[in-house]
């Protein structure tokens, strides 16, 4: 067969950066709660919306049905996936057994101690998610919490289980949005834990880190457990405020521009 000229690549390499650009666009929509559960769109839509073609945006469509934040019907298009409370128990049960598999796995190999230089960037995701917690900046909070976990998980983890635990969490926020954006006192159910678990891991301490992750997860199954009490107030008790799935920094994604932006240029 002949290879592909130069031409022929690079036509390859953009339709496979707009695909992921698109995805990552339509899964910030989601995480910001701007595509709601249950939303149906189509992939003309969708094409129409970003000024591109319908190839690279089936591509992206199929990329996040396949992450599971996607419903495919042949016949209706996609549609946003609705995600129940026992959905989000699962998967905060799901990511406690990794991280505690993670965590078996360095003690036995005798990994503990993490080199502090590994840690520099994760301590200022840690910083800056912590601070959107206090403040209620529910935005600004999953961009940083969900690259914060996924960069601590790179650091702890091989890929494959980083991975898995970046998708659970990134699932865990596309349910818990909706539930956030209507609580006036969403600051104290954000998880704001970020630095001690930082400190633990990088002193080695992985009892202590395993204390503060098994009681973020706790926390979160508190907060499932207020979902489904029938007498809920919009307000969360103090005695059992929860903490939260997580999210990877949206500033450094490239927007795509509309169709009525592309024109002007």
């Amino acid at each position: 067969m002949p290879r592909p000229g130069p031409n022929g690549a690079r036509t390859a390499v953009t339709r496979n950066t707009l695909r992921q650009q698109i995805a990552d666009a339509l899964r910030d929509e989601v995480l910001a709660g701007r595509l709601l559960p249950g939303q149906e769109f189509t992939v003309r839509q969708i094409a129409e919306q970003y000024g591109v073609s319908a190839t690279p945006v089936r591509e992206a469509l199929v990329d996040l049905s396949a992450q599971g934040l996607l419903d495919c019907d042949q016949h209706r298009g996609f549609k946003v996936h609705r995600f129940t409370v026992a959905d989000y128990r699962t998967m905060v049960e799901s990511r406690s057994l990794v991280m505690d598999g993670v965590i078996r796995h360095a003690e036995r190999r005798g990994r503990a101690r993490t080199h502090a230089v590994a840690m520099v960037a994760v301590r200022r995701r840690a910083e800056e998610a912590a601070r959107a917690a206090r403040c209620g900046d529910l935005d600004i909070h999953i961009g940083y919490d969900l690259r914060y976990w996924h960069e601590l998980g790179t650091i702890l983890a091989n890929p494959y289980i980083s991975g898995f635990l970046h998708r659970l969490r990134v699932q865990g926020w596309v349910f818990a949005v909706p539930h956030l954006r209507v609580d006036d006192d969403r600051s104290g159910w954000l998880w704001s834990g970020h630095e001690e678990l930082v400190d633990a891991v990088t002193l080695g301490d992985l009892g202590a880190a395993r204390a503060v992750i098994d009681a973020h997860n706790d926390r979160a199954l508190a907060w499932a457990d207020r979902l489904e009490r029938p007498d809920r107030t919009d307000g969360p008790d103090p005695a059992d405020r929860p903490d939260l799935p997580d999210r990877p920094d949206r500033p450094e994604r490239p927007d795509l521009p509309d169709r009525r932006e592309r024109r002007e240029r």
